[in-house]
């Protein structure tokens, strides 16, 4: 499949519309990762639908000493992937078709959400990708527009403008892509060396080490629930040699988990990496609430999204991982 690069809204607007549009919004230099958010548009759009790909980088969510000039720009390779992955278009407007008459005096304000974790990291980016989202979403005017799960407070966000100011669009979130050994796609990860690859896996395996302790935690929980603590049961099991096995459900059980011991365990590959050559530097860990991007306490219950954020060498990469938590003797 072949996908027509636009470069006006004009002619975008003027292509016959049978069935759902879907909207792929990207900065470029696409990857398996955006091809399989493509496909899934595909999928959602149908035969009938239309697809189309947003390839625009998006001045005003990069900072100072940040990497606008230097972030690859290969739009004859996007077009062929973006039409071999389903798509009917791709929308590759110039910064003067999206800001006539220069950056806009009245942008999008992400509000408290958006001064955390990125944010923080980043003062104003949530704000000047708000802004984009909200014109490239007047642009071409979709019935759903898609995003990926590993800019999850990115996706969050987009979620509650839409929401909060009444957009007539649906917003689709889809799993991220990784690798095989487990680092997460991302057009940055093109300017990684060898080593720095290497030592940019920490974050992946952070994330996983944070949710194999949860889910180790859980297996004890429900042993726990299995075996009761009273002082019958474990004379009868220790007739058949559980009682150790008991005990030690029931201990860890009900001290060292929750929270604490999920970020306990990520930081610990973290601070590993930090001693390589060349070293992780950490911009922050955290255990969020998805719905504000705040951290969770021990007694939280609920959807919550481990998260990290580091640089090795020149290059800032970010990953995260959705985890539940259930209240003790419950399922999580």
């Amino acid at each position: 499949m072949t996908a027509t690069l636009l470069r006006i809204a004009a002619d975008l607007h003027a292509r016959a519309r049978t069935g759902r549009r879907a909207v792929v919004m990207t900065m470029g230099a696409l990857h398996e990762g955006h091809a399989t958010l493509i496909r899934t548009a595909r999928k959602i759009a149908g035969p009938e639908g239309e697809v189309v790909v947003t390839v625009f980088v998006n001045p005003l969510q990069f900072g100072a000493g940040e990497d606008l000039d230097r972030y690859p720009r290969t739009l004859d390779a996007d077009v062929e992937l973006a039409g071999r992955s389903g798509a009917d278009a791709v929308f590759a407007p110039s910064v003067d078709e999206v800001y006539p008459g220069g950056e806009p005096q009245v942008r999008i304000s992400a509000g408290p959400m958006g001064e955390r974790l990125e944010g923080a990291a980043r003062p104003g980016h949530f704000d000047g990708m708000l802004t984009v989202v909200a014109k490239l979403l007047h642009l071409t005017r979709p019935d759903v527009a898609l995003y990926g799960h590993k800019d999850a407070q990115q996706l969050a966000l987009i979620r509650r403008m839409v929401r909060d100011l009444n957009f007539g669009v649906e917003i689709v979130g889809v799993p991220t892509v990784r690798e095989e050994d487990g680092l997460a796609l991302s057009s940055r990860n093109r300017y990684l060396s060898p080593a720095e690859r290497r030592t940019a896996l920490a974050l992946s395996q952070a994330l996983f080490a944070g949710r194999d302790r949860h889910a180790a935690q859980e297996a004890l929980r429900a042993r726990a629930r299995e075996v009761p603590a009273t002082r019958a049961r474990a004379e009868a099991l220790s007739a058949i040699g559980e009682s150790r096995a008991a005990a030690d459900a029931h201990a860890v059980a009900t001290t060292a988990g929750g929270p604490a011991a999920v970020r306990a365990a990520a930081r610990l590959v973290l601070d590993e990496a930090a001693r390589l050559d060349p070293p992780l530097r950490l911009d922050y860990l955290a255990l969020v609430d998805p719905s504000d991007f705040t951290e969770i306490g021990d007694g939280f219950t609920g959807e919550a999204v481990l998260a990290v954020a580091a640089r090795v060498g020149a290059t800032r990469l970010i990953d995260n991982i959705p985890l539940t938590f259930g209240p003790f003797g419950d399922a999580s």
